[in-house]
């Protein structure tokens, strides 16, 4: 069976993105990218949101994207390459209700979160699988599909946005890993017990 992992990198007091929905401050350097590529690169599928999905889907058309504002970069480091090459290699999913349609190849719309369907997926698949963006990421969750989180705290404190978890969720969570960069993030990784 494969695992669903939710993997965001969030400020010290645990969002993902600010009041005015910035999120620039997460911008990771190469030591972070390059440990990211490692544990997106067994990834067969990844579950999007329409926002999510959106602002990902500029590494489809470019060999280099800085995912923060969106912009097309002509010379970025070997490891936002091998980003952009890894997420082509997977499917994705993508749950929106008010998307038109998809611009990626190996990409399909679904118009709502069906958690069944995310548990057969699960059942069936032969590569793990991970949801993207804090709103699917809270559905998939309360619906007690995450198997692991991969949180990259960022050291600042932005005092508000978007929360990494959601609100009035209880998890027994099991410390698999934790590691330090040079830049002062620190990757928590954590099973998430039954």
């Amino acid at each position: 069976m494969a695992r669903l992992i939710y993997m965001m990198i969030a400020s010290l007091d645990g969002y993902v993105e600010d009041e005015e929905g910035n999120f620039g401050w997460a911008e990771p350097d190469e030591e972070v990218v390059t440990v990211i590529n490692d544990l997106e690169r067994p990834v067969g599928t990844y579950l999007y949101g329409r926002r999510m999905y959106e602002m990902m889907a500029g590494w489809e058309n470019a060999s280099t994207f800085e995912s923060s504002t969106g912009r097309v970069l002509a010379d970025q480091p070997p490891s936002s390459q091998d980003f952009a090459e890894i997420w082509r290699a997977a499917d994705k999913i993508v749950y929106s209700t008010t998307l038109g349609s998809v611009s990626s190849a190996r990409t399909r719309l679904e118009r709502e979160f069906d958690p069944e369907a995310v548990r057969q997926m699960k059942a069936r698949a032969g590569r793990d699988i991970t949801v993207g963006g804090p709103d699917l990421a809270a559905h998939a969750i309360r619906a007690g599909l995450v198997d692991e989180c991969h949180m990259f705290v960022t050291p600042v404190v932005v005092g508000g946005g978007k929360r990494f978890l959601p609100a009035s969720v209880r998890l027994k969570l099991e410390l698999l890993g934790e590691r330090r960069f040079g830049s002062g993030v620190v990757h928590l990784h954590y099973r998430i017990r039954r």
